[in-house]
């Protein structure tokens, strides 16, 4: 299992650049968003690793009337994604614009559900071309996404699964899936198959884990007692210092003892050996 940092969210006082240069020095993978605004050049000659950008800039996946849009779109960002070595793009049930709604939509309805099946079976279809992953992302409409049809991590979860690619997988946010439906434990062990990154912040505040109501230390031994050898990724606001906050991530996601939440004994993981300072 692989950690990463957003580099989006954290050294938001240093230039982006410098912030990529940080989050690989300390170990990590990293996250970006928007690539259009990046020195890619200059990124690429950090020597991080990209675990992860954004796989399109307009449409709305379950629109029928834009869903070519995404398509067209992410195929414009796939040379980026293949000169940075990205491994998953990813993509929303609708367009965000400065992360709300472009055209909010609070009800779905039988249309939608088959558009974006047959939209994510033709970004499986680019990904598999690429050697690249489309990841859609739930998220919450309570607070953060409102107007977000088919968001919430079942819906993702269904739309994904109905697609049936294997360049097609979740991108599961659990600070989204929290203030949407919580459970997280029975929602990893249940997508597990079809995961292609797991993202953590912590609620209330978006901030690192340790500084709100998720046990994270319980979500990371779950996930080791599943068997998860993929990427967690941090996409949160650091609470106070940056350092601090990446370690804080960084001790959430260390197994320390041998027991899974199911009560039999596990091996003894310890997820930092892999991303030590």
């Amino acid at each position: 299992m692989r950690l990463a940092v957003c580099a989006e969210m954290v050294f938001t006082d240093l230039p982006f650049t410098e912030r990529v240069r940080r989050i690989h020095e300390a170990g990590f993978d990293v996250e970006l968003w928007d690539s259009s605004s990046k020195d890619i050049a200059a990124l690429k000659s950090i020597g991080a690793v990209f675990s992860s950008m954004t796989g399109y800039t307009s449409g709305s996946l379950v629109d029928a009337d834009t869903a070519d849009d995404v398509v067209r779109t992410a195929e414009t960002l796939i040379p980026t994604a293949l000169e940075l070595g990205v491994s998953r793009m990813v993509v929303h049930s609708a367009e965000l614009i400065e992360g709300k709604a472009a055209r909010p939509v609070y009800r779905s309805n039988g249309s939608m559900w088959i558009t974006g099946v047959r939209t994510l079976e033709r970004l499986g279809a680019l990904g598999e071309k690429h050697g690249l992953t489309f990841c859609l992302e739930n998220l919450n409409t309570m607070r953060d996404h409102p107007g977000i049809p088919l968001a919430r991590a079942k819906d993702t979860l269904a739309l994904v699964e109905a697609a049936g690619h294997p360049n097609v997988k979740m991108m599961l946010d659990l600070y989204h899936a929290q203030l949407g439906e919580g459970n997280l434990i029975e929602l990893v062990r249940t997508a597990l198959p079809h995961i292609g990154e797991i993202q953590v912040a912590d609620v209330p505040g978006r901030c690192e884990p340790g500084t709100g109501e998720i046990n994270y230390s319980a979500v990371a031994r779950a996930l080791a007692a599943a068997g998860y050898e993929g990427t967690v990724g941090m996409e949160a606001w650091a609470s106070g210092d940056d350092k601090e906050a990446l370690e804080a991530f960084r001790r959430a996601f260390s197994v320390q003892d041998g027991t899974g939440l199911d009560g039999r004994v596990q091996e003894t993981t310890d997820f930092s050996t892999e991303v030590a300072l």
